[in-house]
């Protein structure tokens, strides 16, 4: 049986990633990319899809933790056979990427099992294994191969491949499996036990560089959500990836499962504030660079999202040979809301872009025009419907959060004309800016029901509105801001947490059948406009509750069910943790807030 979603850790080794689960199972692994072909693929449907299990023949109980400020994970194993420790990491990738795992001995003897399942091309292909040396084993499919090595005794049985020792107090065994492409010879070897020491400095070395002031227990959320961040970069391009996983359900047995493992632009603000608020400017940058490379070309064919190294074509398909999580079908990759139109996102490379300038990130011609370009064709499609922030299939509507982010579009260029000295029609942005505005106040809102709603002309409540005093297109004190927050309060709310819309609804644009959890990322979005009101209490009690939530590794997927207390969702959610360090700085009263910063007229830091 599958463990649940919030029973995985996460590795990685910033290009691709793995899930392990409390049982010791890795059920998750894509080479060389992200976006790769997985190998093991359990997580989707069955050990026989991939797996690698290593764990006590007997069993035992689990105790894990990630040894402090890294992403090595440390799981103990206990039994009545004694107690072993077992270190899981990817080190940060050298020439080829490596998963290793070493077992320690703690107490007494213990026997453990390396159970080894290679199925490329997600679970689809049994490849040819073949011994090399007494501890080494390479296995090749097509253009993949993989080569295990370990000293412990290794055999083949019911086509996989396993290891069984005995693990006394004080021994260490390491087991190193390393991709490389078919048509090379295998990398040479690592020492695991240096590999395992370089990788806890580069870890701890990174974190060293966020100096805020943080209390113990603080520190400790911000920096994990911080490193899931930083281990869900592509480190070659800097471009950041929704999550490292495919169709993780929304719903269980339902058919919102999508492929997040591609780089989104609605992220681009948020990921470029939580990174500059955490003095990692370094990392700041390399997604400015990679945003401004993604979406070179003909501003025409702006997309949403991209692949790490910027691929445009994300061609989405089924694998039917995978039952999916829980039976959650159909397993999907690639993701066809790439070619959908949605307005909102030209706000959103506006926003990080100005925002990166007013953080000293200095003037480049080149940015500019294209940004000028960018708002050329915005001019041309901000009142066209579309698919919005949800990238719903049910069809393009006005939706009145994409109207919100043409208007942060044009704003963020005049603010550029105005305090930073760019060139450019800023009279007729001002119009423009104007004019969207007037129109979202009267089209997007409801004098009825005293709120801002979904799309224009529609009677339904949308959590996207909670964006509107975030992104500064009015005060939260504005009647109609509140109204609208008081109105998702009444109708958004299940179990104290925030849906992104109702789905069962009559109007419900999305095309799908309905059901899902609530969205955390609203739920953060809630305590920002909580705080902005000066409902203090509720903004810390939510927030509370909310990293509450977050697994014993303090990870989080994209939805959570309140009713069976679940996570659903690509898991860990790049987009979720950023909300969560958002959230923190605007919350934590010694800290800056970004959510002030971002609307700030000259981008500068206001009292907290």
């Amino acid at each position: 049986m599958t463990s649940r979603i919030e029973d995985y850790a996460l590795l990685g080794d910033l290009q691709t990633a793995a899930l392990v689960d409390r049982n010791g199972s890795i059920d998750w692994l894509c080479f060389p990319r992200f976006d790769s072909g997985a190998c093991f693929a359990a997580l989707l449907g069955a050990p026989e899809h991939g797996r690698w299990l290593l764990a006590p023949t007997d069993g035992g109980t689990t105790n894990r933790r990630y040894l402090h400020d890294t992403m090595v994970l440390e799981t103990i194993w206990e039994n009545d056979e004694g107690a072993v420790r077992v270190l899981d990491f990817m080190p940060p990738r050298g020439r080829a990427p490596d998963v290793v795992r070493i077992v320690e001995g703690v107490r007494g003897s213990v026997r453990m099992r390396s159970e080894l399942v290679i199925r490329f091309d997600y679970g689809r292909i049994v490849p040819w294994v073949r011994r090399v040396a007494d501890d080494t084993r390479t296995v090749i499919a097509g253009p993949d191969a993989l080569c295990f090595r370990t000293p412990a005794h290794t055999f083949g049985e019911n086509m996989r491949t396993v290891s069984e020792v005995t693990i006394d107090e004080g021994e260490r065994v390491p087991f190193v499996l390393t991709w490389f492409p078919s048509h090379q010879d295998p990398p040479a070897r690592i020492d695991p036990e240096v590999a395992l020491a370089e990788t806890e400095s580069f870890w701890r070395d990174w974190n060293a560089r966020c100096t805020v002031p943080l209390s113990g227990e603080q520190r400790d959320l911000l920096h994990r959500s911080l490193m899931v961040l930083k281990t869900l970069t592509y480190e070659p391009t800097g471009g950041i990836v929704a999550a490292p996983t495919t169709s993780l359900p929304e719903a269980l047995g339902g058919v919102r499962n999508w492929d997040y493992r591609y780089c989104w632009l609605r992220d681009a603000t948020l990921t470029l504030l939580a990174l500059l608020q955490a003095e990692h400017g370094e990392e700041a940058a390399a997604w400015r660079h990679w945003l401004l490379r993604a979406v070179a070309g003909d501003p025409a064919d702006l997309q949403i999202m991209y692949g790490v190294g910027g691929e445009r074509r994300l061609t989405e398909y089924e694998l039917p040979w995978l039952p999916g999580y829980e039976g959650s079908q159909p397993v999907r990759v690639g993701n066809a809301a790439s070619e959908q139109l949605q307005v909102d996102v030209f706000g959103e490379v506006m926003d990080a872009l100005y925002q990166a300038r007013a953080h000293g990130y200095g003037f480049e011609p080149e940015s500019w025009a294209l940004q000028r370009k960018l708002l050329e064709a915005l001019e041309r499609t901000w009142e066209e419907p579309d698919e919005g922030i949800w990238e719903v299939r049910g069809g393009p509507r006005h939706f009145v959060h994409s109207k919100v982010m043409a208007w942060v579009a044009f704003d963020r260029a005049v603010r550029s004309v105005e305090l930073h000295g760019m060139e450019g029609p800023v009279d007729d942005w001002r119009e423009l800016r104007d004019r969207i505005h007037a129109q979202v106040c009267e089209l997007g809102f409801d004098a009825k029901l005293g709120s801002f709603t979904q799309s224009y002309g529609s009677p339904e409540l949308d959590a996207s509105l909670l964006l509107i005093p975030l992104v500064g297109f009015l005060p939260a004190s504005d009647p109609r801001v509140r109204g609208t927050i008081e109105a998702i309060e009444r109708e958004l709310l299940w179990e104290g947490l925030v849906l992104r819309y109702r789905t069962h609804a009559a109007e419900s644009p999305d095309g799908l059948p309905s059901g899902e959890g609530v969205f955390l990322p609203c739920s953060f979005w809630l305590c920002d406009c909580y705080e902005l009101l000066g409902r203090h209490d509720d903004a810390h009690a939510l927030f509370e509750r909310l990293v509450g939530l977050s697994n014993d590794l303090g990870l989080l997927a994209e939805e959570y069910d309140p009713v069976e207390r679940r996570q659903l969702g690509n898991f860990p959610q790049a987009f979720t943790h950023l909300a969560l360090v958002s959230t923190a700085f605007n919350v934590l009263p010694h800290l800056p807030s970004p959510m002030h910063r971002r609307h700030a007229r000259d981008g500068s830091q206001p009292p907290h």
